[in-house]
């Protein structure tokens, strides 16, 4: 399945790694601006973003914003969401599910040049359009307007400066991702291994220092430990549990004792640690890029299987990175049994009653165990892939190209 410019390699991943028509970037535009259409006319749209507007709104009228028990995340995130509390409904009706999708593209656009997949190829352009139309939590987290879109954006952004030695820069990305939205804590874990304290210093302090300006501007911030989060260490309650995938949560509903359901859930999130650190010690082959994903990715499943709640949108911070990959002759994404982890989200796939409504649960856990299990194994086993073959997509992906030569001059492709 490797890439071979003499004509050896796969015909589909060929096909799109060449430029995309002008035809091809139409649909692919329409398809994206269509779902942020139909979010804005649903009577629905934005109902994450609300509770985090609604926080902001309470700060402006001079209450404490964890007043509501829903508002979950750091005093840092008020300061983010004024700007939006400021905005007439109307208008935040229409630019919400733009902002996510732009960021949500933005993410894709750093994963692609993680590893010089050319902008204007159809890898670019109709990938997206794939993932957008085709992928059930893209639709979700547009329609609710999470702040999982943050992070989706940051941690592909983060590892593309890492890769590019710019570690302290990285660690800035991914603070502000945490002061939005504490998801990328644990990519913490990869800049110790990686032993760069001061990118771990900026991961850190930023938030840090936005939260301490966030908490002195508002009343009773005690309230985030006394209040905020016991709520959301035990899970949140009955309203969180039809869409938690944790295994932590969806295995006791499958009648399993709750202590047996940690001890999976703990030992899967334990092996998976494992994993990641086996990947980073591992050499390799190619420009590192690979191993800053994959060790990356793992970090991040391993936390989304002991987490509570685990939505299904937070796939979508590893999903985008891992396709990307999939030019590496060597990466886990070739896995048939990544595939196998992916398509039960595919939008309009027939499953009985038991993956639908309140069971949707189900589907999304066994998306997020099979997707984390591919992983463990592709980050453990040595060996995957041949020197040549990463050689052979290195000199079909790299910048200056035949592949990038042939769009030369076009227009970026976001």
């Amino acid at each position: 399945m490797g890439l071979d410019v003499a004509g050896r390699g796969h015909a589909l991943l060929g096909w799109l790694l060449r430029p995309a028509s002008r035809g091809w970037r139409a649909v692919s535009l329409a398809v994206v601006l269509g779902i942020c259409v139909s979010t804005s006319l649903r009577e629905n749209w934005g109902s994450d973003n609300a509770f985090v507007v609604g926080a902001a709104d309470t700060l402006l009228a001079g209450g404490s914003p964890y007043e509501d028990k829903r508002f979950l995340y750091l005093p840092s995130a008020v300061l983010v969401a004024v700007p939006q509390a400021l905005l007439p409904t109307g208008v935040l009706r229409w630019v919400l599910p733009v902002g996510m999708s732009a960021l949500l593209v933005f993410g894709w656009w750093c994963a692609l040049r993680l590893f010089s997949v050319p902008r204007g190829s159809r890898f670019a352009w109709v990938g997206f359009a794939a993932l957008a139309i085709g992928f059930k939590p893209y639709v979700n987290l547009v329609l609710i307007g999470n702040w999982t879109a943050v992070s989706a954006a940051a941690l592909p952004a983060a590892l593309l400066l890492a890769h590019r030695r710019r570690w302290a820069a990285a660690g800035v990305v991914v603070g502000l991702a945490i002061a939005a939205k504490p998801m990328l804590v644990p990519v913490g874990l990869l800049f110790l291994l990686a032993r760069q304290w001061r990118g771990l210093a900026a991961a850190v302090l930023v938030p840090a220092a936005m939260s301490l300006v966030g908490a002195l501007l508002m009343p009773s911030p005690s309230l985030f430990f006394t209040k905020t989060l016991p709520f959301l260490l035990q899970g949140q309650d009955a309203y969180a549990l039809p869409w938690d995938a944790s295994p932590i949560a969806v295995l006791p509903r499958l009648s399993v004792p709750a202590p047996v359901a940690v001890a999976v859930a703990g030992a899967l999130a334990a092996a998976g640690l494992w994993a990641a650190r086996r990947r980073w010690l591992r050499p390799d082959d190619g420009d590192g890029a690979l191993r800053l994903v994959e060790t990356a990715c793992m970090v991040m499943l391993a936390a989304f299987l002991v987490s509570r709640p685990s939505f299904d949108h937070y796939l979508l911070v590893v999903l985008p990175l891992l396709l990307a990959s999939l030019v590496r002759p060597a990466s886990a994404s070739r896995s048939p049994w990544f595939w196998a982890a992916v398509v039960p989200q595919v939008i309009g796939m027939p499953w009985n009653w038991f993956f639908v409504s309140e069971r949707r649960a189900f589907k999304d856990c066994f998306t997020l165990c099979v997707l984390a299990v591919t992983l463990m194994r592709g980050c453990a086993v040595r060996g995957r892939g041949s020197l040549g073959d990463e050689r052979t997509a290195g000199a079909v992906c790299a910048p200056g190209s035949a592949g990038e030569s042939a769009q030369a001059g076009s227009r970026p492709a976001f």
